[in-house]
């Protein structure tokens, strides 16, 4: 109990301040912006393993040069703090492509889809527009399921892994409406129970072993959108 205050304490704090690193991309290949919460950010790992990071080194590999991603994302962000934490960027760029991944701290703390679902829309527009109005170089991953990681032992992890899939479940149908490429790591990140190398230090997060594995799965989907 006393770690999950502290826990919890630690997200509300980061939750009032917005993070958001800016590395030139003027003249490195195509542009990125990422949009997210402590997944996203890299919670206790490096910033080279974080999943955007990683992403953006795989493509470049496969001579789709990407610059390091621009990021606006914060440990403990529901929707309505990212949203919020967009504002306060003032970001005024436009980018060749644009991530969202949000929706945990939405869960964790038993707010209900259909808040999500309105939240989440408004967001899969300012990634659209920040995308230079093409939802086609927008795509979204799928919230992971921390139920798998030691901070959730003694709970109920079928409850909380039902409550990932039915957040993820409009997700998935808010992207579908508008075009919005989703990719489903879920399953990949339930691949972390048992397995101490998928997890970050803190053992609530994930280890960039696991990022690189969303990474991987991006990479396909994001090389066919850059193509257009």
């Amino acid at each position: 109990m006393v770690k999950l205050i502290a826990l919890l304490l630690l997200s509300m704090a980061f939750s009032c301040k917005p993070s958001m690193n800016d590395p030139d991309t003027a003249t490195n290949g195509f542009s990125y912006l990422a949009l997210g919460d402590s997944y996203t950010i890299g919670e206790s790992v490096s910033v080279a393993e974080r999943w955007c990071v990683q992403l953006a080194v795989l493509l470049s590999k496969q001579k789709i040069t990407t610059a390091a991603p621009n990021i606006i994302a914060q440990t403990g962000w529901t929707t309505a703090e990212l949203a919020d934490g967009i504002a306060a960027a003032k970001n005024t760029k436009q980018y060749d492509l644009v991530s969202l991944l949000i929706g945990v701290n939405n869960q964790y703390r038993g707010q209900s889809t259909e808040r999500y679902r309105t939240e989440f829309r408004e967001l899969l527009r300012t990634a659209i527009a920040y995308a230079k109005g093409r939802p086609d170089r927008v795509f979204v991953l799928s919230t992971p399921d921390w139920g798998v990681t030691p901070f959730a032992a003694g709970r109920n992890v079928a409850k909380i892994g039902g409550e990932i899939d039915a957040f993820n479940a409009v997700a998935r149908s808010e992207c579908e409406r508008v075009s919005v490429v989703f990719v489903d790591i879920t399953a990949q990140s339930r691949l972390g129970l048992g397995d101490a190398t998928m997890i970050a230090k803190d053992g609530l997060h994930f280890s960039g072993k696991m990022y690189q594995l969303w990474a991987a799965a991006a990479l396909p989907v994001v090389a066919k959108l850059l193509e257009k």
